[in-house]
């Protein structure tokens, strides 16, 4: 919702909301050898061994990287526990792309981790918390991407609207290298804060899609070597954007309706001058339609995640004639979603 690229820098602030789209990860204990399957991010079926307490498979080229990841690091946890591993058939299935298998931009690969993770640990019996939940999955997630703010995984682990302040990502990797899953697990890491937040109820959100994809990683990488060209400027973006964000957080902690939507459509300004300065595209053409039609008709509109196509959001008081606004989004080729903020999962 707002904080985007400043997120990817330690202790940064944004504010994001999972929606109500979901992965379900079925598991079926089984006897000699396991599958996965995940039926809308790839079709095909993975078999697989054990050699000792190693998960070995029949395709290492395979797409589900997030998936292995999630759970060799769940089995190492359980391993700790002194848990004994057993094999079993895990089906992933997703509501996060078209039918048509088009990506709308919803942070599948984060859902798919989160949905593992959570799922193994109940498989496990190791009754892990959201903040567990959202540990294992950031290491899984890092390992395989490298980069990124990992606020996504805080959105799927949490549910609801998170005001979420990134961790320290080389602290984090230094971890990995040299402790147990449950010592990190135990320790408060670097300037990681999540913390549930409420949208007031004279408030909605809706979103349209553009129906063309984004790379969330090549974009975040082009405006890392502006940060390095533009020191004074990219200084500038990240304390403006520090003080919209933790402004809008405070609007939502008052319920002040006018402050958040005020902060939510000063952050589009912010990525307008993040996009000049860079030379990075991130408010397409189609996205600039969509945000000027829901601001024509009384809406505050800006982009959602990284931009560079995928989706725009609108934070609007119930007044706005929601029918209209999707109306002319249709006419210049926008796709309204039914999306709507997602549950907040009880924290254990």
């Amino acid at each position: 919702m707002a904080g985007e690229y400043a997120v990817v820098e330690t202790g940064f602030p944004a504010v994001l909301t999972s929606v109500n789209k979901y992965v379900t990860v079925t598991i079926n204990k089984s006897q000699n050898g396991g599958t996965i399957q995940s039926k809308n991010l790839n079709k095909e079926l993975i078999h697989w061994n054990r050699q000792g307490t190693e998960l070995v498979f029949d395709d290492s080229e395979s797409q589900l990287q997030y998936i292995l990841a999630a759970i060799s690091f769940v089995e190492k946890y359980a391993l700790e526990k002194g848990v004994k591993l057993n094999y079993y058939d895990l089906l992933v299935t997703s509501e996060l792309d078209s039918e048509d298998g088009k990506k709308y931009g919803l942070g599948s690969s984060a859902a798919v981790t989160v949905a593992v993770v959570k799922t193994l640990g109940d498989f496990y019996h190791l009754d892990l918390s959201a903040m567990d939940i959202y540990k294992i999955s950031a290491i899984s997630h890092l390992s395989v991407q490298g980069n990124g703010s990992l606020g996504d995984i805080a959105a799927s682990a949490f549910g609801g609207i998170v005001a979420y302040y990134s961790p320290d990502r080389n602290w984090i990797f230094n971890m990995i290298r040299n402790h147990s899953i449950t010592e990190i697990l135990s320790l408060d890491w670097p300037e990681l804060q999540i913390e549930s937040l409420e949208l007031p109820n004279d408030l909605e959100l809706t979103v349209g899609w553009t129906g063309s994809p984004a790379s969330t990683s090549i974009l975040v990488d082009r405006i890392a070597l502006t940060k390095a060209q533009k020191v004074e400027k990219y200084q500038n973006f990240l304390h403006a954007s520090r003080q919209n964000v933790e402004n809008l957080i405070d609007g939502f902690k008052t319920n002040n309706s006018a402050l958040i939507k005020e902060m939510f459509s000063k952050y589009r300004d912010l990525l307008d001058d993040l996009a000049e300065f860079s030379d990075v595209h991130i408010e397409t053409e189609l996205l600039t339609k969509l945000c000027d039609i829901a601001e024509k008709l009384g809406g505050s509109a800006k982009t959602s995640g990284a931009g560079g196509g995928d989706c725009g959001i609108v934070l609007s008081d119930k007044t706005l004639n929601i029918a209209e606004l999707k109306k002319e989004w249709q006419q210049v080729g926008i796709t309204p979603l039914t999306l709507k903020i997602g549950d907040t999962i009880a924290h254990a």
